[in-house]
């Protein structure tokens, strides 16, 4: 495996999704830290966690055209260029309203990121092994989330919360350096890539239909795909997925300081779990969509039926989180929650690559992500007022419930064989 060049593309996008959970993360770590220096409470620490996902949201669409247009070369290294430099002016912040100001661009930066890695892995891996492809470098993300804990806490504890900021915005500037000497849009433009290689992966490439038109081509409207049904299915299991992943990464820290009593080191450590099982979840949901997949030969039911299971579980363990009285009990379902929660992401992103044109799928993807994370603006922003003044952690966790078995149900009604085979016939009109 790792004589292919794609192993090398893989990597370099697994390391992008860490970083750029590690920042995101960055400011959940040391809200408490923050919160006491800047005078912010419980209501506008959500507010803050919220905005991010204003800029965030409209780039998420605004970087899939892009990628598209201008492949993900160009974007990522953009994208990731602002996100480090507005993470690293966190550290200069000094109130409510600047970092205010300093969220919103830094959610622009990071915005393009989903749909930019999900173009980069439909130009560099076969169909067969997309679920893998895309489970390997997602998983990067919660495992950013996690060495957040550790490396943002312990150096905030030792150094300052600033400083935690500046080091993680020069790893930033590091990767983008990586990424335009290793990186090109497609395997065949790359001098290092064999022919044998570059080959295989143009006669399976990971969208059903390889020979669809260019967005330029293509006869119909963008909309008539992002507004299908099928699209708008993935799209609503994927806000259900992340209204649970935003209440985590925003809230998990605090819940642990405030609510079960842990100080900023010990939290550091404890917190480090949740993202490991949503590491395992990543890379094992990518494993068994790709197994089910090759004993089925059904594209559609294997990343379904990962979804539903995955959504299923994470609904159990997050309610049952909610009359949690202990610290152990509550860090083992929340760690539950997250192994299978983190199924469903790489199968909505796989799932949407088989049902949207190639040339699309930057843009659809764009859709998905800026629809997806609308939890963003709404989880975090729903947990601060719900914790300050609707019943605390305990209602914040059944709502987070409730919407996953919501995710579930939407899948089922919205993405069918019928409504996919049209979307498939319409492509190739």
């Amino acid at each position: 495996m790792f004589k292919r060049y794609r192993v090398v593309i893989a990597l370099l996008l697994f390391f992008a999704g860490m970083l750029n959970y590690l920042d995101r993360a960055a400011l959940s770590v040391m809200a408490p830290l923050v919160k006491q220096d800047l005078h912010i409470n419980d209501a506008q620490m959500g507010i803050l966690f919220s905005c991010f996902f204003i800029g965030y949201c409209a780039f998420c669409f605004i970087g899939g055209w892009c990628a598209d247009r201008f492949g993900p070369r160009r974007v990522y290294a953009w994208a990731a260029t602002i996100w480090s430099l507005f993470c690293g002016a966190t550290a200069l912040v000094t109130g409510f309203a600047h970092l205010l100001i300093v969220r919103m661009l830094f959610g622009v930066g990071e915005g393009p990121m989903g749909t930019t890695t999900n173009k980069s892995i439909a130009n560099w891996f076969p169909k067969q092994e997309v679920g893998r492809a895309v489970g390997f470098t997602n998983a990067g993300q919660p495992l950013g989330a996690a060495i957040a804990a550790p490396i943002v806490g312990l150096v905030g504890w030792h150094f300052g919360w600033r400083i935690a900021f500046v080091v993680i915005a020069l790893l930033g500037f590091i990767w983008v350096g990586c990424w335009l000497l290793l990186f090109r849009d497609k395997p065949e433009q790359h001098p290092r890539v064999s022919q044998e290689e570059s080959d295989y992966i143009a006669r399976n490439r990971p969208a059903s239909l390889k020979s669809a038109a260019s967005p330029q081509q293509d006869p119909h409207s963008l909309w008539r795909y992002v507004f299908s049904l099928p699209v708008l299915g993935v799209a609503s299991a994927f806000f259900c997925f992340n209204y649970i992943q935003f209440f985590f990464l925003s809230w998990l820290p605090s819940y642990l300081t405030d609510f079960q009593h842990l100080d900023i080191k010990s939290m550091s450590i404890i917190g480090v779990l949740p993202w490991l099982g949503a590491t395992v979840g990543f890379l094992g949901g990518g494993m068994v969509s790709d197994m089910l997949y090759r004993r089925t030969h059904n594209f559609l039911l294997s990343r379904k039926l990962v979804i539903f299971v995955g959504l299923a579980v994470a609904a159990v363990c997050v309610m049952l989180t909610a009359w949690s009285s202990n610290v152990v009990s509550a860090v083992t379902l929340i760690t539950l929650a997250s192994v299978f929660a983190y199924m469903t992401p790489q199968a909505c992103w796989s799932l949407l690559q088989d049902i949207v044109p190639p040339g699309r799928i930057g843009t659809a993807g764009g859709f998905v992500h800026l629809l997806a994370n609308l939890a963003g603006i709404l989880s975090p922003g729903i947990t601060g007022f719900l914790i300050q003044y609707g019943g605390g952690y305990h209602t914040a966790f059944v709502l987070a419930s409730l919407l996953a078995l919501a995710g579930m149900l939407l899948l089922a009604v919205l993405v069918r064989e019928k409504g996919v085979a049209s979307l498939r016939a319409l492509a190739t009109e």
